[in-house]
């Protein structure tokens, strides 16, 4: 079995176990998942720990326990993570976070996408480009923007599987291969 299977399949578990508790579950275990997944990615040791065949299975509870005391998890939360561990599928807690994420986005109408241009936007600009992009796609997008000279000029818009090239690059790259063509 793939990583991407086992995370897949424990993300639609604990996402289905969260609906039926309602909207506000939905959102406070998505929270606790990416902060888990955000402590294991900011410590490589925890992470070792995690996925360690050496360590045992109540020490990785032990350490679960404590993170999940900080976070004020919920039994649901505590039960799976413990479940987790038992199933020695620790190691995929971060991967399991990220489907979370893209479940709970879906379920909320959410698009997350990346905007990437050659210069740094203002705020106000941004902020512009973002109201108009919800406009015409009719959802909540949640964007982060990113800086890239070698796109010359333009934008490259990444949402989801859908790639907008309008840089300079592109557009150059297009150029070039016409009069190649010799039209």
């Amino acid at each position: 079995m793939t990583d991407t299977v086992v995370a897949r399949r424990y993300a639609n578990a604990i996402f289905a176990l969260s609906r039926k508790e309602g909207d506000d579950a939905l959102t406070r275990h998505g929270d606790c998942l990416a902060t888990l997944g955000g402590m294991i990615a900011a410590a490589p040791g925890l992470d070792m720990t995690l996925k360690s065949p050496v360590i045992s299975v109540e020490e990785k509870k032990a350490v679960m326990g404590k993170l999940l005391d900080k976070l004020k998890a919920d039994q649901i939360m505590r039960n799976f993570c413990f479940l987790l561990a038992d199933k020695e599928r620790l190691a995929f807690l971060r991967e399991i976070a990220n489907w979370y994420g893209k479940l709970l986005d879906e379920a909320k109408g959410v698009i997350r996408g990346r905007l990437t241009t050659a210069v740094k936007l203002s705020a106000a600009k941004q902020a512009e480009l973002k109201a108009a992009l919800q406009e015409k796609s009719g959802a909540d997008i949640e964007l982060t923007f990113a800086v890239d000279k070698d796109i010359l000029g333009g934008m490259v818009l990444n949402m989801g599987d859908r790639v907008l090239d309008a840089s300079l690059r592109a557009q150059l790259g297009i150029l070039r291969e016409t009069f190649k063509r010799g039209e």
